[in-house]
């Protein structure tokens, strides 16, 4: 039996109200900027759609690198100044986007790939602080409502975007402009909260435990569903069923809004059953909706495109059971002298799958929805059953 958690609760299991606040800034500015950076780089510095593209790739790439880095510090204590950190790190990434030259291409290589470590830092930090606030189902709830928020602040962040595109360049620095104070705003919110935690004292075996080399290869494969409804979705249904693109941006918002609404509640619920399972079930569910995708395409250009978007409600549904509980099931998992190394390994393998899945779905779509729906849906099955079968039951969100 789940209790009620209380916003109030999961604000204070969260870092309080001005880190809250941080959050929301930061993902504000991060939702006008990200979806745009290719737009950025072609219409205001004049670069080449490939040259951008592969620009951005490199960014991700290098950005993972500072995994490590951030392990490290945060095993030596830091909570609050890692947080801040990757925001004034995209902060200077958007300066660096400001002042490049027309045409080149170096200082937006520069920025990409500050821009990519910052936001590849902030999750892994943001659990550490929230584990440091919280433990057991209210540190999941607090991680649950924090994504929450995140979700909301990038929708609107991403919308405001929207809007800006028709005004051209100078609408585009403009966004530009204010991602930059946004991000700069809520550093200093995160820095202000002066939050640390003992520092990890190392015991023999330290560096080999703990032992989840099959999670994060199944992890790689998981972080493809929070492409699909960005990638994969509106690539089969402009591309291939011709179907308007109202259909790509109602599922996308429809995405938006169910995980803000129901991440929370959807997290509690799961208190009933082990992380371990939550997790493989989501698996299981996320398989099942690229099966109903692939039965979807099948039924001609006139139902296709509903039949798959209302399918994406229950790919949405596998997100939230997978974003619920991976990374608490992660922070169990490992000793709290491991933690920073754990979280920020985790983190390491999302953004290589986030990496390498716009490659991926888009070599497979033009294969046939059953190479791209079928293959999908069985890496995911093949990725359930790894984390099913590795080891214990795992602890329950209500320990």
């Amino acid at each position: 039996m789940t209790t009620k958690i209380r916003p109030s609760a999961l604000v204070r299991a969260s870092g309080g109200p001005r880190y809250a606040a941080a959050m929301a800034v930061d993902a504000l500015g991060t939702g006008l900027l990200r979806p745009f950076l290719l737009i950025y780089g072609v219409t205001v510095l004049g670069l080449s759609a490939p040259a951008t593209g592969a620009a951005m790739t490199a960014g991700v790439v290098v950005g993972l690198g500072c995994m490590p880095f951030v392990g490290r510090w945060l095993e030596r204590g830091a909570r609050t100044t890692v947080v801040a950190a990757s925001m004034l790190v995209r902060a200077v990434g958007v300066v660096l986007l400001l002042t490049a030259p027309q045409g080149e291409l170096w200082p937006f290589v520069g920025a990409a790939i500050l821009l990519s470590a910052g936001n590849q830092a902030w999750p892994a930090a943001h659990a550490a602080l929230v584990a440091t606030l919280a433990e057991g189902r209210q540190r999941d709830a607090a991680l649950a409502g924090g994504r929450s928020l995140r979700n909301a602040a990038l929708g609107i962040g991403a919308l405001l975007a929207t809007a800006c595109l028709a005004g051209g360049s100078n609408a585009l620095r403009a966004m530009a402009t204010g991602t930059g104070i946004a991000y700069l705003i809520a550093a200093v919110l995160a820095w202000s909260v002066h939050l640390r935690a003992p520092a990890a004292v190392a015991e023999p075996g330290a560096e080999s435990a703990p032992r989840m080399g099959s999670l994060l290869a199944a992890n790689v494969i998981y972080a493809f569903c929070l492409n699909v409804p960005e990638i994969a979705l509106p690539l089969v249904l402009t591309a291939y069923l011709h179907a308007s693109p109202v259909w790509s941006a109602a599922i996308f918002v429809a995405n938006t809004v169910l995980v803000v609404a129901l991440q929370v509640p959807v997290t509690v619920l799961l208190a009933r059953v082990s992380r371990r399972t939550a997790l493989a079930g989501g698996g299981v569910v996320l398989a099942l909706s690229y099966l109903g995708f692939l039965a979807a395409t099948l039924l001609g250009s006139g139902w296709a495109a509903p039949a798959i978007a209302a399918v994406s409600v229950v790919c949405t549904i596998g997100e939230i059971i997978y974003a619920g509980s991976a990374t608490p099931f992660v922070m169990a998992l490992a000793p709290a002298r491991l933690l920073g190394r754990a979280v920020a390994r985790f983190e390491l393998s999302t953004g290589v799958g986030l990496a390498v899945s716009p490659a991926v779905l888009t070599a497979l779509a033009p294969l046939g929805p059953g190479a791209l729906w079928g293959g999908l849906a069985g890496a995911t099955l093949v990725s359930a059953g790894a984390v099913a079968r590795g080891g214990g039951a795992g602890p329950k969100l209500s320990q």
